[in-house]
């Protein structure tokens, strides 16, 4: 109330140090609280209190009547931020320990790193020709594995820039990489993956494609292991070794081998920058299925090699202007059919391998490219108009060695292998074992025959042309193919000595035993028919077909090695002799005049199925047998299309090709003015006694064994029987072809690297391309035809042919004795 009788002016505050007395001042005892009523009194403490500050110096308060500003609270502007940063550094340090936490975890699931190791890698067969290159490659994986040194360096450094750019910097997990595929993935742009290439090789290594937190953990912790374990540069040459680029290839060697048909260390930079852009999505870029995707993507790794500049501008405009790759939706090529063969015949040899393995095999890539480019030429030119679609070929040497294989017409589009595993029916190219039966049975070439019609049981064989010719010369029967003449061949020597005869040289299949095998009815595979005819040009040895020379393993350890030099007699030297001299005949003037070949001797024969479903030809000169097929897969009909039609035209062409570089050497028996062996001087008959009259009371008596001309020997035992019964003549090697006919035995080493004597020292020395490694003459390993040769004695086929029935007109190498029925019947 005091106050109120106070002036009402305004009084001013103080800056002095004290407050004037009459200042108004309320205390605490004075303020009105609650509702109005004075606050409780101070008790005397306060009191005393109060009244020592009110002796210190008191802050000058403002007045009640100015505004004050509020106060700003937590920091002002960037308190928002300060407190963002804040949380996240929370949330961080939690999601931190959350992870730690998983990756101990998932750690705990995985096994012990100290049993960690590198998977091995699936083993590949390295196949490789005669002069070392490379055929092709099988296994999982599809190529063998290459030391990046050995690679083409644009390959490594295609991979990097694309792939993994900081990867010689980066610990096995590139942090970077990882916030800038996040970046892109949130902001829309291209998705990107933030793996390295240790991540992916450890995910190819050890983990499933499956996309789980635990794998990715997992990754994590292995790719730690790998950059710990190895160096960069092994760990990149693992990933380029391991990695899948579609098509079934894994590794840049198979891929470079599927889609530019060359090696890794031979792709140039436009090539190497399409493998790498098929990583991204091997079987969605790949060049067999969609080329232009693949240049395109093969663009944009040529770009960044740019940027991290592996590459000029210059080497980039040039890789630019390169055609884009262009691959076949297979592996392409007649050597895969061979390549198939071989694994095949490896798996019988060693079992499947555990380690990779190099082959060696008997192939001739030159007669390998040869063989299909003239099968091809053929079936362009007149395949189409003759209803033929397929075609398969085999060319074996002396040995039975296969020099060329082709199984069809293309391989990407069908793998089927119709040289090896299609049966078919050989028709009259099976003849030439009817007539060595025939032969070994006593027959002669100008033994004559009647050539009408004929019917054994209830069938009637009839010529090609329906016609017949009287009485031939079997050589002119063998010549002109006349089947009435060989179904009386087949009955008169019996069909199981012409069965045990085929299986002697070399076919395996099974062969009925009936009059009707005279025209080829039971089906066999090329590659044995081909392998027996081979029989016939070496002089009677056997050759057994084979592809495979030499297994080894990484270390070199030889793990099998062929051994063919030493192959048993199946025929003899008079018989073999007198059938290359028929089956020339074939070729100068019979049906097989379409194969003849300039400046060569040459024989064969050929054969044509029922209604022209299959046609043959098998032949040969002095250095190589081939045999080639012509049909349809499906059985169908050709357009009257024979033996001696598209096989022999076929065959002409690719032995013109196959035998440039050696020198004309003949036919083996006909090494004295190419004639055949000379027949046998028959003597005269001599005058029946009556000695003989009665020891021939019977019918159609025979000379015994030992009155069989002293040059045609029986034939040798099988080699199915006791290896003891049979004599085999010593293997020769290198022989010397001079005035003496002698051998040289002064290096005697495997088969398969034996060489003729060049040189001047011998007149038929063979003239070979460096580098090309020689199919097997008939002389390398026997000796010619006028040599003296032990021929083991035996009984298969033995005995003269017996008195035939069946269109005989007569013989003028078995005299008929007369006997005491003759004279009764007045005969």
């Amino acid at each position: 109330m005091a106050a109120r009788g106070k002036s009402d002016k305004r009084v001013e505050p103080s800056f002095e140090g004290s407050r004037p007395s009459g200042d108004l001042r309320l205390d605490a005892d004075e303020r009105i609280v609650g509702n109005g009523r004075p606050g409780r009194r101070p008790s005397k403490a306060e009191s005393e209190d109060r009244d020592e500050r009110s002796e210190r110096p008191e802050r000058v308060r403002p007045s009640r009547n100015r505004k004050v500003p509020p106060r700003r609270e937590g920091g002002g502007f960037f308190a928002p931020l300060r407190r963002l940063v804040y949380w996240c550094f929370v949330l961080g340090i939690w999601a931190g320990i959350a992870v730690g936490g998983l990756v101990l975890y998932y750690g705990a699931r995985m096994p012990a790193a100290s049993t960690w190791a590198i998977p091995d890698r699936p083993p590949n067969m390295k196949i490789t020709a005669v002069d070392g290159s490379v055929v092709a490659n099988r296994g999982s994986t599809g190529g063998e594995a290459l030391a990046l040194e050995e690679m083409s360096p644009y390959l490594p450094q295609a991979v990097i820039a694309i792939e993994d750019r900081r990867f010689y910097s980066h610990f096995g997990v590139d942090p970077l990489g990882l916030a800038r595929a996040f970046v892109n993935n949130l902001t829309g742009q291209p998705i990107q993956g933030g793996s390295t290439i240790t991540q992916q090789l450890a995910k190819n290594l050890f983990l499933s494609p499956d996309r789980t937190f635990e794998r990715k953990i997992q990754e994590v912790l292995l790719s730690f292991w790998l950059e710990h374990k190895f160096t960069k540069d092994q760990i990149l040459a693992m990933y380029l070794n391991r990695v899948f680029f579609g098509s079934n290839a894994y590794g840049v060697e198979a891929a470079s081998r599927r889609y530019f048909n060359k090696s890794a260390r031979d792709v140039n930079l436009g090539e190497a920058a399409t493998l790498a852009g098929l990583l991204k999505a091997p079987s969605r870029l790949s060049p067999a299925r969609d080329p232009k995707a693949a240049e395109t993507r093969a663009q944009v790794v040529l770009g960044t090699m740019r940027e991290e500049g592996y590459v000029t501008d210059s080497d980039l405009k040039t890789a630019m202007s390169q055609p884009p790759a262009k691959a076949k939706s297979y592996w392409t090529g007649a050597q895969h059919y061979a390549a198939d063969m071989v694994v095949d015949e490896v798996k019988s040899l060693i079992g499947e391998p555990k380690v990779d393995v190099t082959i060696e095999t008997t192939l001739d890539m030159r007669l390998e490219a040869a063989a299909e480019k003239s099968l091809n030429d053929v079936l362009k030119k007149e395949g189409g108009k003759l209803n033929a679609s397929q075609a398969a070929l085999v060319t074996v040497d002396a040995t039975g060695a296969i020099r060329a294989l082709v199984g069809g017409r293309d391989y990407a589009t069908s793998q089927f292998n119709r040289a090896v595993k299609a049966k078919r029916q050989p028709g009259s190219a099976f003849k030439p074992f009817v007539y060595a039966a025939a032969l070994e049975a006593g027959a002669r070439p100008d033994s004559m025959v009647n050539d009408a019609p004929v019917k054994i049981g209830n069938w009637s064989p009839e010529n090609f042309d329906e016609k017949y010719r009287g009485p031939v010369t079997l050589a002119s029967a063998f010549a002109q193919s006349l089947n009435t003449v060989a179904a009386q061949l087949v009955m008169q020597v019996g069909p199981d000595k012409v069965v045990s005869l085929a299986h002697r040289l070399g076919i395996d299949s099974d062969i009925q035993a009936n009059a009707s095998i005279a025209l080829g009815t039971s089906e066999v595979s090329l590659v044995e028919l081909t392998s027996a005819y081979a029989s016939f040009m070496n002089g009677g040895y056997k050759a057994t077909p084979h592809i495979v020379k030499r297994i080894t393993d990484p270390d070199g350890k030889v793990l099998y090695e062929a051994d063919y030099a030493n192959p048993p007699r199946v025929l003899s030297e008079p018989v073999a002799a007198t059938m290359n001299g028929m089956m020339n005949r074939v070729i100068n003037e019979g049906t097989g005049k379409a194969a003849r070949i300039d400046g060569w001797q040459a024989a064969g024969k050929s054969g044509t199925t029922q209604s022209f479903r299959d046609a043959l030809f098998v032949g040969y000169t002095s250095i190589m047998t081939t045999g080639i097929w012509f049909g349809n897969d499906d059985g169908a009909f050709m357009k009257k299309v024979t033996g001696g039609g598209l096989p022999a035209k076929a065959w002409k062409e690719y032995m013109t090709s196959a035998m440039k570089g050696y020198t004309p050497t003949p036919l083996f028996g006909t090494g004295r003015g190419l004639d055949l062996p000379p027949a046998a001087v028959q003597p005269d008959s001599p005058s029946t006694t009556i000695g003989d009259i009665i020891s021939g009371i019977l019918p159609g008596g025979r000379r015994t064994q030992d009155e069989l001309p002293a040059d045609y020997p029986p034939a040798p035992r099988p080699p199915a029987q006791d290896s003891a019964s049979i004599e085999r003549e010593p293997a020769r090697v290198r022989p010397v072809y001079g005035d003496n006919q002698g051998y040289d035995n002064r290096d005697n080493r495997q088969i398969y690297d034996n060489r003729p004597v060049y040189g001047d020292r011998g007149r038929h020395s063979d003239v070979i391309p460096p580098g090309d490694v020689p199919a097997r003459d008939y002389r390398q390993y026997r000796g010619p035809y006028d040599s003296p040769t032990p021929v083991p004695p035996g009984a298969i086929g033995g005995g003269p042919v017996p008195p035939g029935d069946v269109g005989v007109a007569g013989s003028r190498g078995q005299p008929r004795q007369t006997t005491l029925f003759d004279l009764i019947m007045g005969q």
